[in-house]
């Protein structure tokens, strides 16, 4: 299991095949999507990866925050966000994830928060009929009806579909393809709508329902910074011996 990535929607726009036919597609940004953390069986008892993405301001982080970022030598985030991984798909800490981690062709699931739409109705919050728009209905010709019995139940049950807040839902829709990457732009074009207003952070991750296609970058696709270039020179770097002093 790879690594998601966490990126911004940019809008939506379409694309044309040789053929001539267009394609709907949603645009996505990696806005220097970076390893912040890891997260291990022997401290934390899982295995993920904690990514960071956006720029935020000094004044407006946290001194806990900041030491987080510090230690690993990253630029202060804007989001986190955590992904399970297999334990040889960990990626270092300071790397920055690039738009060919995923291949054109393969499926993604796409979680954001969708719109908010305020207060509505039963007719545009459950999709309800309404009443009949004549013959005997007036003025509440968009009311959902009855809401419950009289004697019996005397009550309306918990959970009644009715008028309130809609949107700003955690949502995740499956299986959208990935039509087109970007990697020097950082944009990653995913075919059809993905939830959330345009702006708003999403996490984008490998199909849980379709098979990875072949060539998909294991365990992901990314680029060290010199932090963490020299970091993992480091440790790849066996022990020296040492030095016996001289009588």
């Amino acid at each position: 299991m790879r690594s998601g990535v966490l990126a911004q929607k940019i809008g939506m726009t379409r694309l044309f095949t040789e053929a001539g036919e267009h394609v709907p597609v949603t645009v996505l940004r990696l806005g220097n999507c970076q390893v912040v953390g890891h997260r291990t069986k022997e401290k934390n008892g899982y295995v993920a990866l904690q990514l960071g993405s956006g720029t935020r301001k000094v004044q407006r982080t946290t001194k806990a925050d900041r030491g987080h970022f510090a230690v690993a030598k990253v630029e202060l985030k804007r989001k986190l966000a955590e992904f399970r991984v297999d334990d040889d798909a960990l990626i270092p800490v300071g790397a920055e994830i690039t738009a060919d981690h995923f291949v054109v062709g393969q499926y993604v699931d796409v979680t954001g928060t969708s719109t908010g739409k305020g207060w509505a109705g039963g007719m545009k919050r459950w999709n309800f009929g309404g009443l009949r728009a004549s013959h005997g209905v007036s003025i509440s010709h968009r009311s959902i009806g009855s809401t419950g019995g009289r004697q019996d139940p005397g009550k309306t049950f918990k959970n009644k579909k009715m008028s309130g807040h809609l949107g700003v839902d955690r949502v995740t829709t499956l299986n959208l393809k990935v039509v087109q990457t970007d990697v020097a732009r950082g944009l990653i074009l995913v075919e059809g709508a993905v939830p959330g207003v345009k702006g708003g952070w999403i996490t984008v991750r490998d199909a849980v329902k379709k098979k990875l296609p072949a060539g998909v970058p294991k365990p992901g696709k990314f680029k060290l910074s010199e932090a963490a270039a020299a970091a993992a020179d480091a440790q790849a770097e066996p022990a020296a011996p040492a030095q016996q002093g001289s009588a």
